[in-house]
């Protein structure tokens, strides 16, 4: 791949998707801050006051180099999970005391400057923090930043899902989310055997969504282009996808919405992906 080609170039895209985000808070009644959203231990405020966090950490520890609380010892990924879910409870728990007023406030000041910090960084750098679930131990900064990007976008379509809104379920804000969840596809399925050139088809419905191939090459997968056969075939509607891959469904409670082709263990495997630390 070309230096010159990034593979999902979310920059542009955090100032617009914030915007969004002001916008909506701003007219939310009292009531509304209190709804239950997908993220099930979470109201709307709770999500919000999560990405305010988000905000002042990329603004601290990425563009600031402070480091203000040491991580305990780390001996894998379930460790580095629960420690960043309980930094995440603490954080809501002590939000808890400010207004929404207040709240809206902050993630108006917070995010400009966020934005403005990830229009400046060089996509092909290496980055401050690896995806770990893609699999990676060290991350370009195109890929860390279009994980940031997924990670507000999801956020804040929980905010709107409990609202009943759909306006970033659109090609703009979504594909790009769509399309960095599936490079995790690969890490996915790191461990399932399949004879070389099986070929794994994923497809999420609408416009918004996209089609994704999976091949077994030399005894690992990778994504390809596009293929004209396959082994596995799974579709996913759009309003399930995004749910589906930050954990808020689990693959049992949407078997009967998904519609699966083929080999059905590999096809199933798909529905496992996670694409957020969780």
């Amino acid at each position: 791949m070309s230096k010159s080609e990034i593979p999902v170039d979310a920059r542009p895209l955090f100032k617009p998707l914030d915007h969004l985000l002001i916008d909506f808070l701003k007219q939310l009644e009292p009531t509304d801050w209190n709804k239950q959203t997908v993220a099930k231990h979470w109201k709307v405020k709770d999500v919000a006051t999560h990405l305010l966090d988000g905000n002042l950490r990329a603004l601290s520890m990425q563009r600031d180099y402070y480091f203000g609380e040491n991580p305990p010892e780390i001996k894998g990924f379930r460790d580095l999970v629960e420690w960043l879910n309980q930094l995440n409870a603490d954080w809501v728990k002590a939000t808890k005391r400010l207004s929404p007023a207040v709240l809206v406030m902050l993630l108006e000041l917070s995010g400009e400057q966020v934005s403005e910090y990830y229009s400046t960084l060089d996509p092909w750098e290496e980055a401050a923090f690896s995806v770990a679930w893609a699999g990676e131990a060290t991350s370009y900064n195109w890929m860390h930043v279009a994980r940031e990007y997924t990670e507000k976008w999801h956020h804040q379509q929980q905010i709107r899902d409990a609202m009943e809104d759909r306006t970033i379920l659109s090609q703009q804000f979504f594909q790009p989310v769509i399309n960095t969840f599936m490079l995790a596809l690969p890490h996915t399925f790191r461990d399932v055997t399949a004879s070389d050139g099986t070929i794994i088809r994923v497809t999420v419905d609408a416009d918004a969504g996209g089609t994704w191939w999976l091949k077994r090459a030399a005894d690992q997968w990778e994504l390809v282009e596009q293929a004209d056969r396959f082994d596995a075939a799974v579709n996913v509607p759009l309003d399930i996808s995004w749910k589906l891959f930050t954990k808020s469904l689990r693959p049992s409670q949407i078997q009967d919405q998904v519609t699966i082709e083929g080999d059905q263990r590999l096809a199933e495997k798909v529905l496992s992906m996670v694409s957020v630390m969780a």
